[in-house]
């Protein structure tokens, strides 16, 4: 393992991708003998925040190599003058890296308009470096806005894909944040982890930095697990505390979350991290959390569940209070699209209504029909489920109430307590 490495907590295996690249730049005799060649250049593409940049700066430091570094900072005709320029320096002190950071910000195109002069620039001084030791690193955001032959082998021969961090990899980030930090000891890294499931480095840094302001201005000398919860309210769920709600309107919001909340739980035990109606301001009801299982788009089944889960609120509303739950504009359109991915995308229900096979008079009234039958369906199914367990809605909801925010743990022990009273 090359310690130039080690600041990047996880990414196991995109780390050895890099390491190997830098092991020929530094042993570059051991891979003649066998007749390799270093690979002309490597662009690092994902989502902001996943740290491409910092994976970029090891890599450099790792090579050894003195390195040239190329940012959008000009206009397009003197920035492609820029391009030019420092591939000429590169070429002087090769062997040398040429660092794109950004690259997809060099030219404000699109997936039809993909041939900038910039882009164009980058191509013709790649394929000029042929017979020089420049060694081209990039990242990019976005790919769609790149042309095809800029990506080719023989210009960028590896691409590698950062995603947000999995499970494990999150864990050992945020430990790495909080340790950085003056915290009480009975804050649960696993639990945190589990709310902030699916999001990005830069998303768990600042979650942690925002807990250490909660705490700090409650003139705390530690950050406390409530803290954490509080940021990751305000941070992931754009959804921060507050105070001016009417009793009533609590309720409300408190048995349409809790009703997110059992139908997940009964469909899919231990799915729901956080659920929350501390946030009752503005567009902003409430909170549920759930995880974010990979065969989610993979099996019918755990769809459908969605399908489900995402109804529970406005049928809670409907069941407990006799009336429409006119907040769950939002939770219909995500469950009609879900549905309408069935019907048409799937073919779940017969291969008649697919648009790609079938355009008759006629069909997307067929479809819609289709699409609202099957929605009165799992709406019907939802309403059961809640039914048949409206000791566990009730006593959810009530502690909504009472505390504001739940976690999995609380969910836990609330259903526990039931089954134990009822057995």
């Amino acid at each position: 393992m090359i310690k130039e490495f080690d600041s990047i907590i996880g990414y196991t295996e995109e780390k050895s991708e890099l390491e190997r690249i830098c092991d020929i730049m530094r042993d570059p005799e051991k891979y003649r003998k066998l007749g390799v060649t270093t690979p002309r250049g490597i662009l690092i593409e994902g989502d902001p925040g996943l740290g491409k940049t910092l994976m970029a700066k090891c890599f450099i430091k790792a090579s050894g190599r003195k390195t040239f570094t190329c940012r959008k900072d000009r206009p397009d005709g003197n920035f492609v003058d820029e391009i030019k320029r420092i591939f000429e320096e590169a070429k002087k002190e090769a062997p040398s890296i040429v660092f794109l950071d950004d690259m997809d910000k060099f030219a404000n195109e699109d997936f039809h308009h993909r041939n900038a002069e910039a882009f164009v620039t980058i191509q013709s001084c790649i394929d000029e470096c042929r017979d020089h030791e420049v060694f081209v690193l990039a990242t990019a955001n976005e790919l769609d806005c790149l042309p095809d032959s800029l990506l080719r082998a023989g210009r960028f021969d590896k691409i590698l894909e950062i995603e947000t961090p999995g499970y494990e990899d999150a864990v050992k980030i945020v430990r790495h944040y909080l340790s950085q930090k003056k915290y009480v000891s009975d804050v649960d890294v696993e639990e945190i982890t589990s709310i902030l499931n699916g999001r990005s480095c830069a998303e768990l840094e600042t979650v942690i930095n925002e807990a250490g302001i909660y705490a700090g201005f409650a003139g705390k000398e530690s950050i406390e697990m409530e803290d954490i919860v509080k940021a990751c309210l305000r941070v992931i769920f754009s959804a921060p505390e507050a105070d001016n709600c009417e009793k009533a309107y609590l309720d409300e919001v408190a048995y349409h979350e809790a009703g997110h909340a059992v139908v997940h739980e009964v469909l899919e035990p231990g799915t729901i991290y956080l659920i929350s109606v501390a946030t009752y301001s503005g567009d902003i009801g409430g909170v549920t959390s759930y995880s974010q299982d990979d065969n989610y788009y993979k099996d019918k089944k755990f769809m459908e569940n969605r399908v489900k889960a995402v109804l529970g609120g406005r049928a809670a509303s409907e069941i407990v209070f006799g009336k429409t739950d006119t907040g769950a504009n939002s939770d219909l359109h995500r469950a009609f699209d879900l549905v309408t991915r069935f019907v048409d995308n799937y073919c779940t229900y017969g291969f008649s209504m697919f648009q790609n096979c079938n355009t008759g008079a006629g069909l997307n009234d067929r479809k819609d029909l289709a699409v609202s039958v099957e929605m009165e369906r799992f709406y019907m199914e939802t309403k059961r489920i809640l039914i048949e367990n409206r000791a566990f809605l009730d006593a959810l909801a009530k502690e909504l109430i009472e505390k504001k925010t739940l976690l999995k743990k609380d969910i836990e022990r609330i259903r526990k307590g039931l089954s134990e009273n009822a057995a």
